[in-house]
């Protein structure tokens, strides 16, 4: 039977608490974190899907889990900014994890939607990384695209993280999914701290299967949708971006979202469905 296991540990390596493994594992962790700190899950077998929740203030997400274990790094300092002020407080950490039903990963979701993405190579999807961010800054990391928050009318700290390009017009966002899928519809909420801000009025999205969508984008502070037939992808680049005229010289991205399905229910899945 497959199982997992959570575990956090310092930034030795040393386990400072754990929990039996099982389909569906919870921890209550009643220490103050300390920098350093992580949270790891240990999966027995690697390509699965899991909903993870390593921070009882913020969402359980649905991720895919391409190694046998992951880690989420404690925020401190910098990188802290970019989460609720409640956040990783306190001495009492309620951690969970489990297994995702069949029902789960076969259903029609963002599939970019991952608020525990960090940088590098995390072993979990989604991810989104690029080629610049703003100064090097959390608050203008890739990450922050796709962490399910929407507000947009200021930039900087929680809740007004994005993606920014530092002026750079050949930016570009990547957003790899693991695995294959089938995306049928974007969805982009601009940064809307206007007159601060630019936008953009236009982008390309090149797909993993060699194809290519141009996008038309106003200054709209709501999400932006464009549908299309499915394609079935391992990734997508979010890049070619049209600044519009104006005096400004910072458009940013505050969420992308890629809707649609798993492009096949993985096989223990489907004998799961059949059960």
């Amino acid at each position: 039977m497959e199982t997992i296991k959570l575990k956090v540990l310092d930034e030795a390596g040393h386990t400072l608490m754990t929990c039996p493994a099982g389909r569906q594992v919870s921890l209550v962790y009643t220490a103050a974190y300390q920098p350093g700190d992580r949270v790891a899950l240990e999966i027995r077998t690697p390509g699965r899907f899991c909903v993870i929740q390593f921070e009882d203030t913020m969402p359980p997400a649905l991720v895919y889990v391409q190694k046998r274990e992951i880690n989420f790094h404690i925020p401190f300092g910098e990188q802290a900014i970019t989460y609720s002020p409640k956040s990783f407080t306190g001495t009492r950490h309620v951690i969970r994890a489990r297994l995702a039903t069949a029902e789960e990963v076969g259903s029609r979701r963002n599939l970019a939607f991952n608020p525990y993405d960090e940088h590098g190579d995390t072993g979990f999807f989604p991810h989104a990384s690029a080629n610049v961010e703003t100064r090097g800054e959390a608050v203008f990391a890739a990450r922050n695209a796709i962490d399910g928050i929407f507000e947009n009318s200021a930039h900087g700290e929680y809740p007004y993280q994005s993606w920014g390009i530092n002026r750079d017009p050949n930016a570009a966002l990547t957003l790899a999914f693991g695995r294959t899928v089938a995306v049928d519809e974007l969805r982009l909420t601009l940064r809307g701290d206007y007159p601060h801000d630019n936008y953009w009025t236009g982008a390309t999205v090149a797909f993993s299967d060699g194809s290519t969508l141009t996008l038309s984008l106003t200054d709209s502070p709501l999400p932006q949708v464009t549908r299309f037939q499915p394609k079935t992808v391992e990734w997508l680049v979010l890049k070619d971006l049209i600044q519009a005229e104006g005096p400004s010289p910072f458009p940013a991205l505050t969420q992308i979202e890629a809707w649609g399905t798993e492009a096949a229910l993985p096989e223990e899945l489907t004998h799961e469905t059949a059960l």
